[in-house]
C-alpha cells in the first residue's frame, strides 16, 4: 500500500497510509494530514488515489505546492516523489511490484493449473502401473473466479468538435477533461467502471446531478458532462 513520509528539517515525524480515495492536506483539523503552521493553507492540497495510483492537486493554497522542486497543481506521484510544504516534506512511497499483466492491467490467457491437454496421437495417457508406483496425486484446486471485468465500456462524445467519437475504455485508468479547467478519471475494476472528479472548481455532472468527492459507478447509457462536452457512457455489446 502506497503512504506518505511526513518530515521536517529531515526529521521523520509520522507515516500516513492512503487507504483512502481522498486524503486531504491542510492546517485545519478535518484534515487528514493536517500541519499546523501559518504557511500552510486551511485546505491546502489533496491526494486522490485509485486501485495503485495517486494523484496531488493543489487545492487553492496561497503559498502553492511544490514537488521534487516544482511548483505544481497536478501531480501524478511515482515512488520517491518528494511534497514540499513550507518547511515540511511528505515523501510518497509506493514499491508495490506492477501487477502480472499488461501495463494497463489488461490480462493475458494463459493455461491454468487443472487444464487437459491432449495426449499426442498414438500415445496413451493411462498411467504405466509399477510395483513401486507412488498413490495419485490430488488434482490442484480450481483457479480463483478471475476478477477481470469482461465487459468494454465506451465513452461517445456528443458535443463539441469531436461529436460523434468514441473511446473505448480498457485501460486501468482513463483520464478525461481539460487540465487547469476540469479533470476527471474513469477507473475499470470488477464490479465496472467509476468515475472520479481529479481537478477543477466544479464536479463533473452524471444525468444532471453533479458528482461529489465520492467515486461513481458508471451505469449503461449515463449522459456525462465535463469540461463544457456532454458524452455518453454505454457498454460495448
Amino acid at each position: 500500500m502506497a503512504k506518505l513520509i511526513l518530515s521536517m528539517d529531515n526529521l521523520q515525524l509520522k507515516d500516513i497510509a492512503l487507504n483512502k480515495e481522498r486524503t486531504t492536506i491542510g492546517r485545519k483539523p478535518h484534515n487528514d494530514i493536517q500541519i499546523d503552521n501559518l504557511a500552510i493553507s486551511g485546505e491546502h492540497a489533496v491526494v486522490i488515489t485509485i486501485l495503485n495510483d495517486s494523484f496531488l492537486e493543489d487545492i487553492g493554497s496561497t503559498n502553492g505546492t511544490f514537488v521534487n522542486g516544482q511548483a505544481v497543481k497536478k501531480h501524478f506521484l511515482q515512488n520517491g516523489d518528494t511534497i514540499e510544504l513550507g518547511k515540511y516534506r511528505l515523501k510518497y512511497v509506493n514499491d508495490a511490484p506492477p501487477p502480472a499483466s499488461a501495463p494497463d492491467f489488461e490480462r493475458t490467457m494463459i493455461l491454468r493449473p487443472g487444464q487437459v491437454v491432449k495426449p499426442a496421437e498414438g500415445v496413451s495417457d493411462e498411467p504405466k502401473p509399477t510395483p513401486m508406483q507412488a498413490p495419485p496425486v490430488a488434482p490442484p484446486p480450481p483457479p480463483p473466479p478471475s476478477t477481470t471485468l469482461s465487459v468494454v465500456g465506451v465513452i461517445k462524445v456528443l458535443s463539441g468538435g469531436n461529436a460523434g467519437k468514441e473511446l473505448e475504455l480498457t485501460k486501468s485508468l482513463t483520464t478525461l477533461g481539460k487540465p487547469g479547467v476540469q479533470v476527471a478519471v474513469i477507473a475499470r475494476r470488477p464490479l465496472g467502471y467509476f468515475m472520479t472528479h481529479v481537478e477543477g472548481a466544479t464536479f463533473p455532472i452524471v444525468n444532471g446531478v453533479s458528482l461529489d468527492a465520492q467515486p461513481r459507478k458508471l451505469i449503461d447509457h449515463d449522459i456525462v458532462e465535463l469540461a463544457g462536452t456532454k458524452m455518453e457512457f454505454f457498454i460495448k455489446s
